[in-house]
């Protein structure tokens, strides 16, 4: 296997199996050892990739909460007709998945945004992007329902 395709998928293994324990742990509840032993790999592998706790979870953020969020809440209303009927829909979605979902914690999101918020301003403002690029398209959606008549113009 390719060198570097080989330090992506151990890059993407480790973040998976750190997101799986600061979702369900917390940032501050988890230490670097116990992601090492979640992934019996050595502190020198784990320092190898990412410099610092900290810059893991910025990675966890760009790499899989940027497509989680962009998965359940942003391409399901993308380019939309009625939007009241497609957000309605993308939560019930939302809601139903969470509700099936043993590990399901909260919305991963929220909870982070809750947990860093005014403990650690780099990683709150990299979840608070995500969370303005969900608004701006929940915006657009409604702004193209009035244009289109399906929001009254006075909402």
């Amino acid at each position: 296997m390719d060198k570097n395709l080989k330090r992506m998928a151990t890059m993407h293994r480790m973040q998976v199996a750190g997101l799986e324990l600061f979702y369900e742990q917390g940032y501050y509840n988890t230490s670097i050892d116990d992601i090492l032993k979640s992934l019996e790999l050595s502190k020198g592998a784990f320092y190898y990739h990412f410099q610092s706790k900290e810059d893991f979870f910025i990675s966890i953020i760009q790499n899989l909460i940027v497509q989680k969020v962009y998965g359940t809440l942003i391409e399901p209303i993308e380019g939309k007709e009625n939007p009241l009927v497609v957000i309605e829909k993308c939560l019930d979605d939302s809601l139903q998945k969470a509700e099936h979902n043993q590990m399901d914690y909260g919305f991963v999101l929220n909870n982070f945004l809750t947990e860093f918020n005014g403990r650690n301003e780099t990683i709150s403002r990299y979840l608070r992007d995500i969370l303005k690029v969900w608004e701006v398209n929940i915006i657009s959606l409604l702004q193209k329902g009035k244009s289109d008549g399906f929001v009254a113009r006075h909402v």
